[in-house]
């Protein structure tokens, strides 16, 4: 949510309707919902993330129980690894829970539940700046995949920011933001602000100009990185903010989501 000359479009926070801005910042919406309260302050380790075992999961405003429950205390070991199993290839994500661990035992139990299965990547960009593909919305269509973006779990995830990354060459002088790479490879979670965290992530294939307002939870294997280039080769069927942000033309579908 990169300033550059090459940089002409900016994508709103809200994925379920993006809005073209001329020389601002690119960014990244998720679950279009607004927290019912933010969430608490949770107690965190010396990198800066919640200890293990002390994440709130918080419900969001939707006014629905989540549609599979709260994560459970605890949490995964941090050598684990998210496979996604997609129409175009698999994806595997190995998940780093030193970094983030709230975001890691969400993304594991979501997918326990079979959270992910049958879902739809909605999302596809090719800007300089910004280059990810957009999963995780339950509810997009996959007969219209511009209806992605308003999806979640019905709870939100803490904020996990990251640290250490690059910064980047250039800065946002229209809103003050920090800008750093998020390099090829990574996963993070999508948003629309703060404490807004939901299902919706997106993997990165192509280094990316952005906030650090993102939860970094993870990185694609080189397999998964080849099925992402294979996903980005076939195109975009342009959206509201133009042809390089839209749906992947060859839909992708995530069949089924496992850990191990």
């Amino acid at each position: 949510m990169i300033r550059t000359a090459a940089v002409i479009a900016a994508v709103a926070l809200t994925l379920a309707g993006c809005v073209a801005k001329e020389s601002a910042s690119d960014s990244l919406g998720g679950s279009d919902f607004t927290p019912s309260e933010t969430a608490p302050a949770e107690q965190t380790s010396d990198t800066g993330s919640p200890t293990p075992g002390d994440c709130q999961f918080t419900a969001d405003q939707s006014g629905q129980e989540p549609a599979v429950g709260l994560p459970p205390e605890g949490g995964p070991a941090t050598e684990t690894t998210l496979t996604l199993t997609t129409s175009a290839g698999p994806i595997a994500i190995r998940l780093d829970a030193a970094k983030a661990p709230c975001t890691v035992r969400s993304m594991v139990f979501l997918a326990s539940k079979g959270y992910f299965n049958n879902t739809i990547c909605h999302r596809l960009t090719s800007s300089e700046g910004l280059k990810v593909l957009q999963c995780g919305d339950p509810t997009a269509d996959p007969a219209d995949p511009s209806s992605g973006g308003a999806g979640g779990p019905g709870y939100v995830v803490p904020d996990e920011l990251p640290t250490g990354l690059a910064p980047a060459q250039s800065s946002d002088t229209s809103s003050g933001q920090e800008l750093v790479v998020y390099p090829r490879g990574a996963a993070a979670m999508a948003n629309r602000g703060p404490g807004t965290t939901g299902s919706q992530f997106f993997l990165v294939y192509g280094d990316s100009t952005l906030p650090p307002s993102y939860n970094l939870f993870g990185t694609t294997d080189e397999t998964g990185l080849a099925t992402l280039d294979q996903i980005a080769s076939a195109g975009i069927t342009p959206g509201q903010s133009g042809a390089e942000d839209g749906a992947p033309t060859t839909p992708v579908t995530i069949t089924s989501a496992a850990v191990a």
